[in-house]
């Protein structure tokens, strides 16, 4: 689909954006290896969660498996979008209520299970299967395919499971078997990696640690804690011991990831805008940190907790020029999903932006990199990737025609960034959007941005 983006402001908030998919991806998991009764609320429709949904229906007991099978095999998110206010129109999700009996009553799949484009999916589930006693295969799309799994299969095969990849990739299949807990080193900051071995050491004999040479997003991990699982958590380091945790409720938090295009768009265009219900979680708002070196004003207001996570609100103020910035290996993990909005914005900046240490976006559902990169340079910015750096020179942007791209975070930061550009862009494969923020396209509008479909 074919989206037409005109320069202009946005009319301000208030705002919303869909659950976070990164949250709803482990609750969904901890919902159905729980032993009691789970209620999910705004969960939200975005085509990576389905595809968790979908999978665990797939090993679910009967009694959870028609909530979850019904919610994921619904055709199109339309279904869930909510027009009852003329500036919200994001779909509010599903409320999920699932009856579970524990880990070890997850049965084994009569057929291969789907994740579809998510990585999170794939390497996540992995984890949680490498204990039961039967045979899992996990399969992708031909993206998902072709990215790296060996840095998820090397500790749980470590730990005891049996994991075979195809050349390093999907597929997946894991016969799981007893565990025992291990110290394992990730290589590559990666918080699926790290997800997965510590839901793995949930069914381990002793303790199962995880070291990171840097920070990522930590989840996980306070779900865990809040659920009153043995687990100790510090920045780059995660230890738990096994654990069988009961049901719990929780709503989902709007989606930081997802907010960042709006804030972007905002920023650029010197618009007030207001965010509320949003995951204001440290390790997902470190964006905010690189906006504010660039010259933004954002602030972040906590006014809750869900599992152990932090909600507020996101004020954006109308600001003044943008200068650019660095990012460095050890920030650049804890903003690896807005890299590509960030690169966006800083093409307008003044001056150069570098992003280093960003050699894990080249296996993305894209090259991240050099797709930003391209997107840049077609709508007549100047960037170049050199190794695992891209740096980026601001001036502003042209707009014109974006190269497609069927990664859902080019195309909407593509989107923003033609907010403040010169002449109107065009950007194909818009529906991409759909992966993480379903109705991207329908809030940009109901804000007052120009959008043509």
């Amino acid at each position: 689909m074919r989206a037409v983006v005109h320069p202009g402001g946005l009319s301000g908030g208030p705002a919303r954006v869909p659950g976070d998919k990164s949250i709803a991806h482990r609750w969904l998991l901890l919902a159905a290896t729980a032993a009691g009764r789970s209620e999910l609320r705004g969960v939200p429709a975005a085509l990576d969660v389905k595809a968790t949904a979908s999978c665990l229906a797939r090993i679910s007991r009967t009694d959870a498996r028609g909530a979850l099978e019904g919610w994921a095999s619904r055709p199109c998110p339309e279904a869930d979008r909510d027009r009852s206010t003329t500036n919200d129109p994001r779909p509010r999700g599903v409320d999920l209520v699932l009856e579970a009996h524990g880990r070890a009553a997850l049965e084994a799949p009569d057929r291969c299970l789907e994740c579809g484009n998510s990585g999170t999916t794939m390497r996540l589930l992995a984890g949680v299967v490498a204990a039961l006693r039967f045979e899992t295969v996990l399969v992708g799309d031909e993206s998902l395919s072709r990215r790296p799994m060996e840095r998820v299969a090397e500790p749980l095969r470590a730990m005891g499971a049996d994991v075979r990849t195809t050349d390093g990739h999907p597929p997946v299949v894991v016969r799981g078997a007893a565990l025992r807990g291990i110290e394992h080193l990730v290589p590559v900051p990666s918080a699926q990696v790290k997800s997965a071995v510590l839901l793995a050491g949930l069914a381990a004999d002793g303790e199962t640690t995880v070291l990171e040479p840097a920070p990522t997003r930590d989840h996980t991990e306070r779900a865990l804690e809040h659920l009153g699982a043995p687990v100790a958590f510090e920045p780059g380091r995660a230890t738990v011991r096994a654990f069988q945790h009961g049901g719990f409720a929780a709503t989902v938090p709007g989606d930081a990831s997802s907010a960042a295009f709006l804030v972007a768009g905002a920023v650029l265009t010197g618009s007030a805008l207001e965010i509320r219900d949003v995951g204001l979680n440290p390790t997902r708002t470190r964006f905010l940190d690189v906006l504010e070196r660039m010259g933004a004003e954002v602030r972040a207001s906590v006014e809750r907790e869900e599992l152990g996570e932090p909600v507020g609100t996101l004020e954006v103020g109308t600001g003044g020029a943008l200068v650019g910035t660095a990012v460095g290996p050890a920030e650049l993990p804890l903003v690896i999903d807005e890299v590509p909005v960030l690169a966006l914005l800083a093409a307008h900046a003044r001056g150069q932006t570098r992003f280093a240490g960003a050699g894990e976006l080249k296996v993305k559902e894209s090259d991240r990199l050099g797709a930003i990169e391209g997107a840049i340079l077609a709508l007549g910015g100047d960037a170049r990737v050199d190794g695992d750096e891209l740096v980026v020179a601001g001036g502003g942007l042209r707009g014109g025609q974006a190269p497609a791209s069927a990664d859902h975070r080019i195309v909407m930061a593509a989107a923003v960034s033609a907010l403040a550009a010169r002449e109107p862009t065009t950007i194909e494969g818009i529906e991409a959007a759909e992966v993480s923020f379903p109705g991207f396209v329908d809030v940009l509008r109901a804000l007052g941005a120009g959008v043509e479909v």
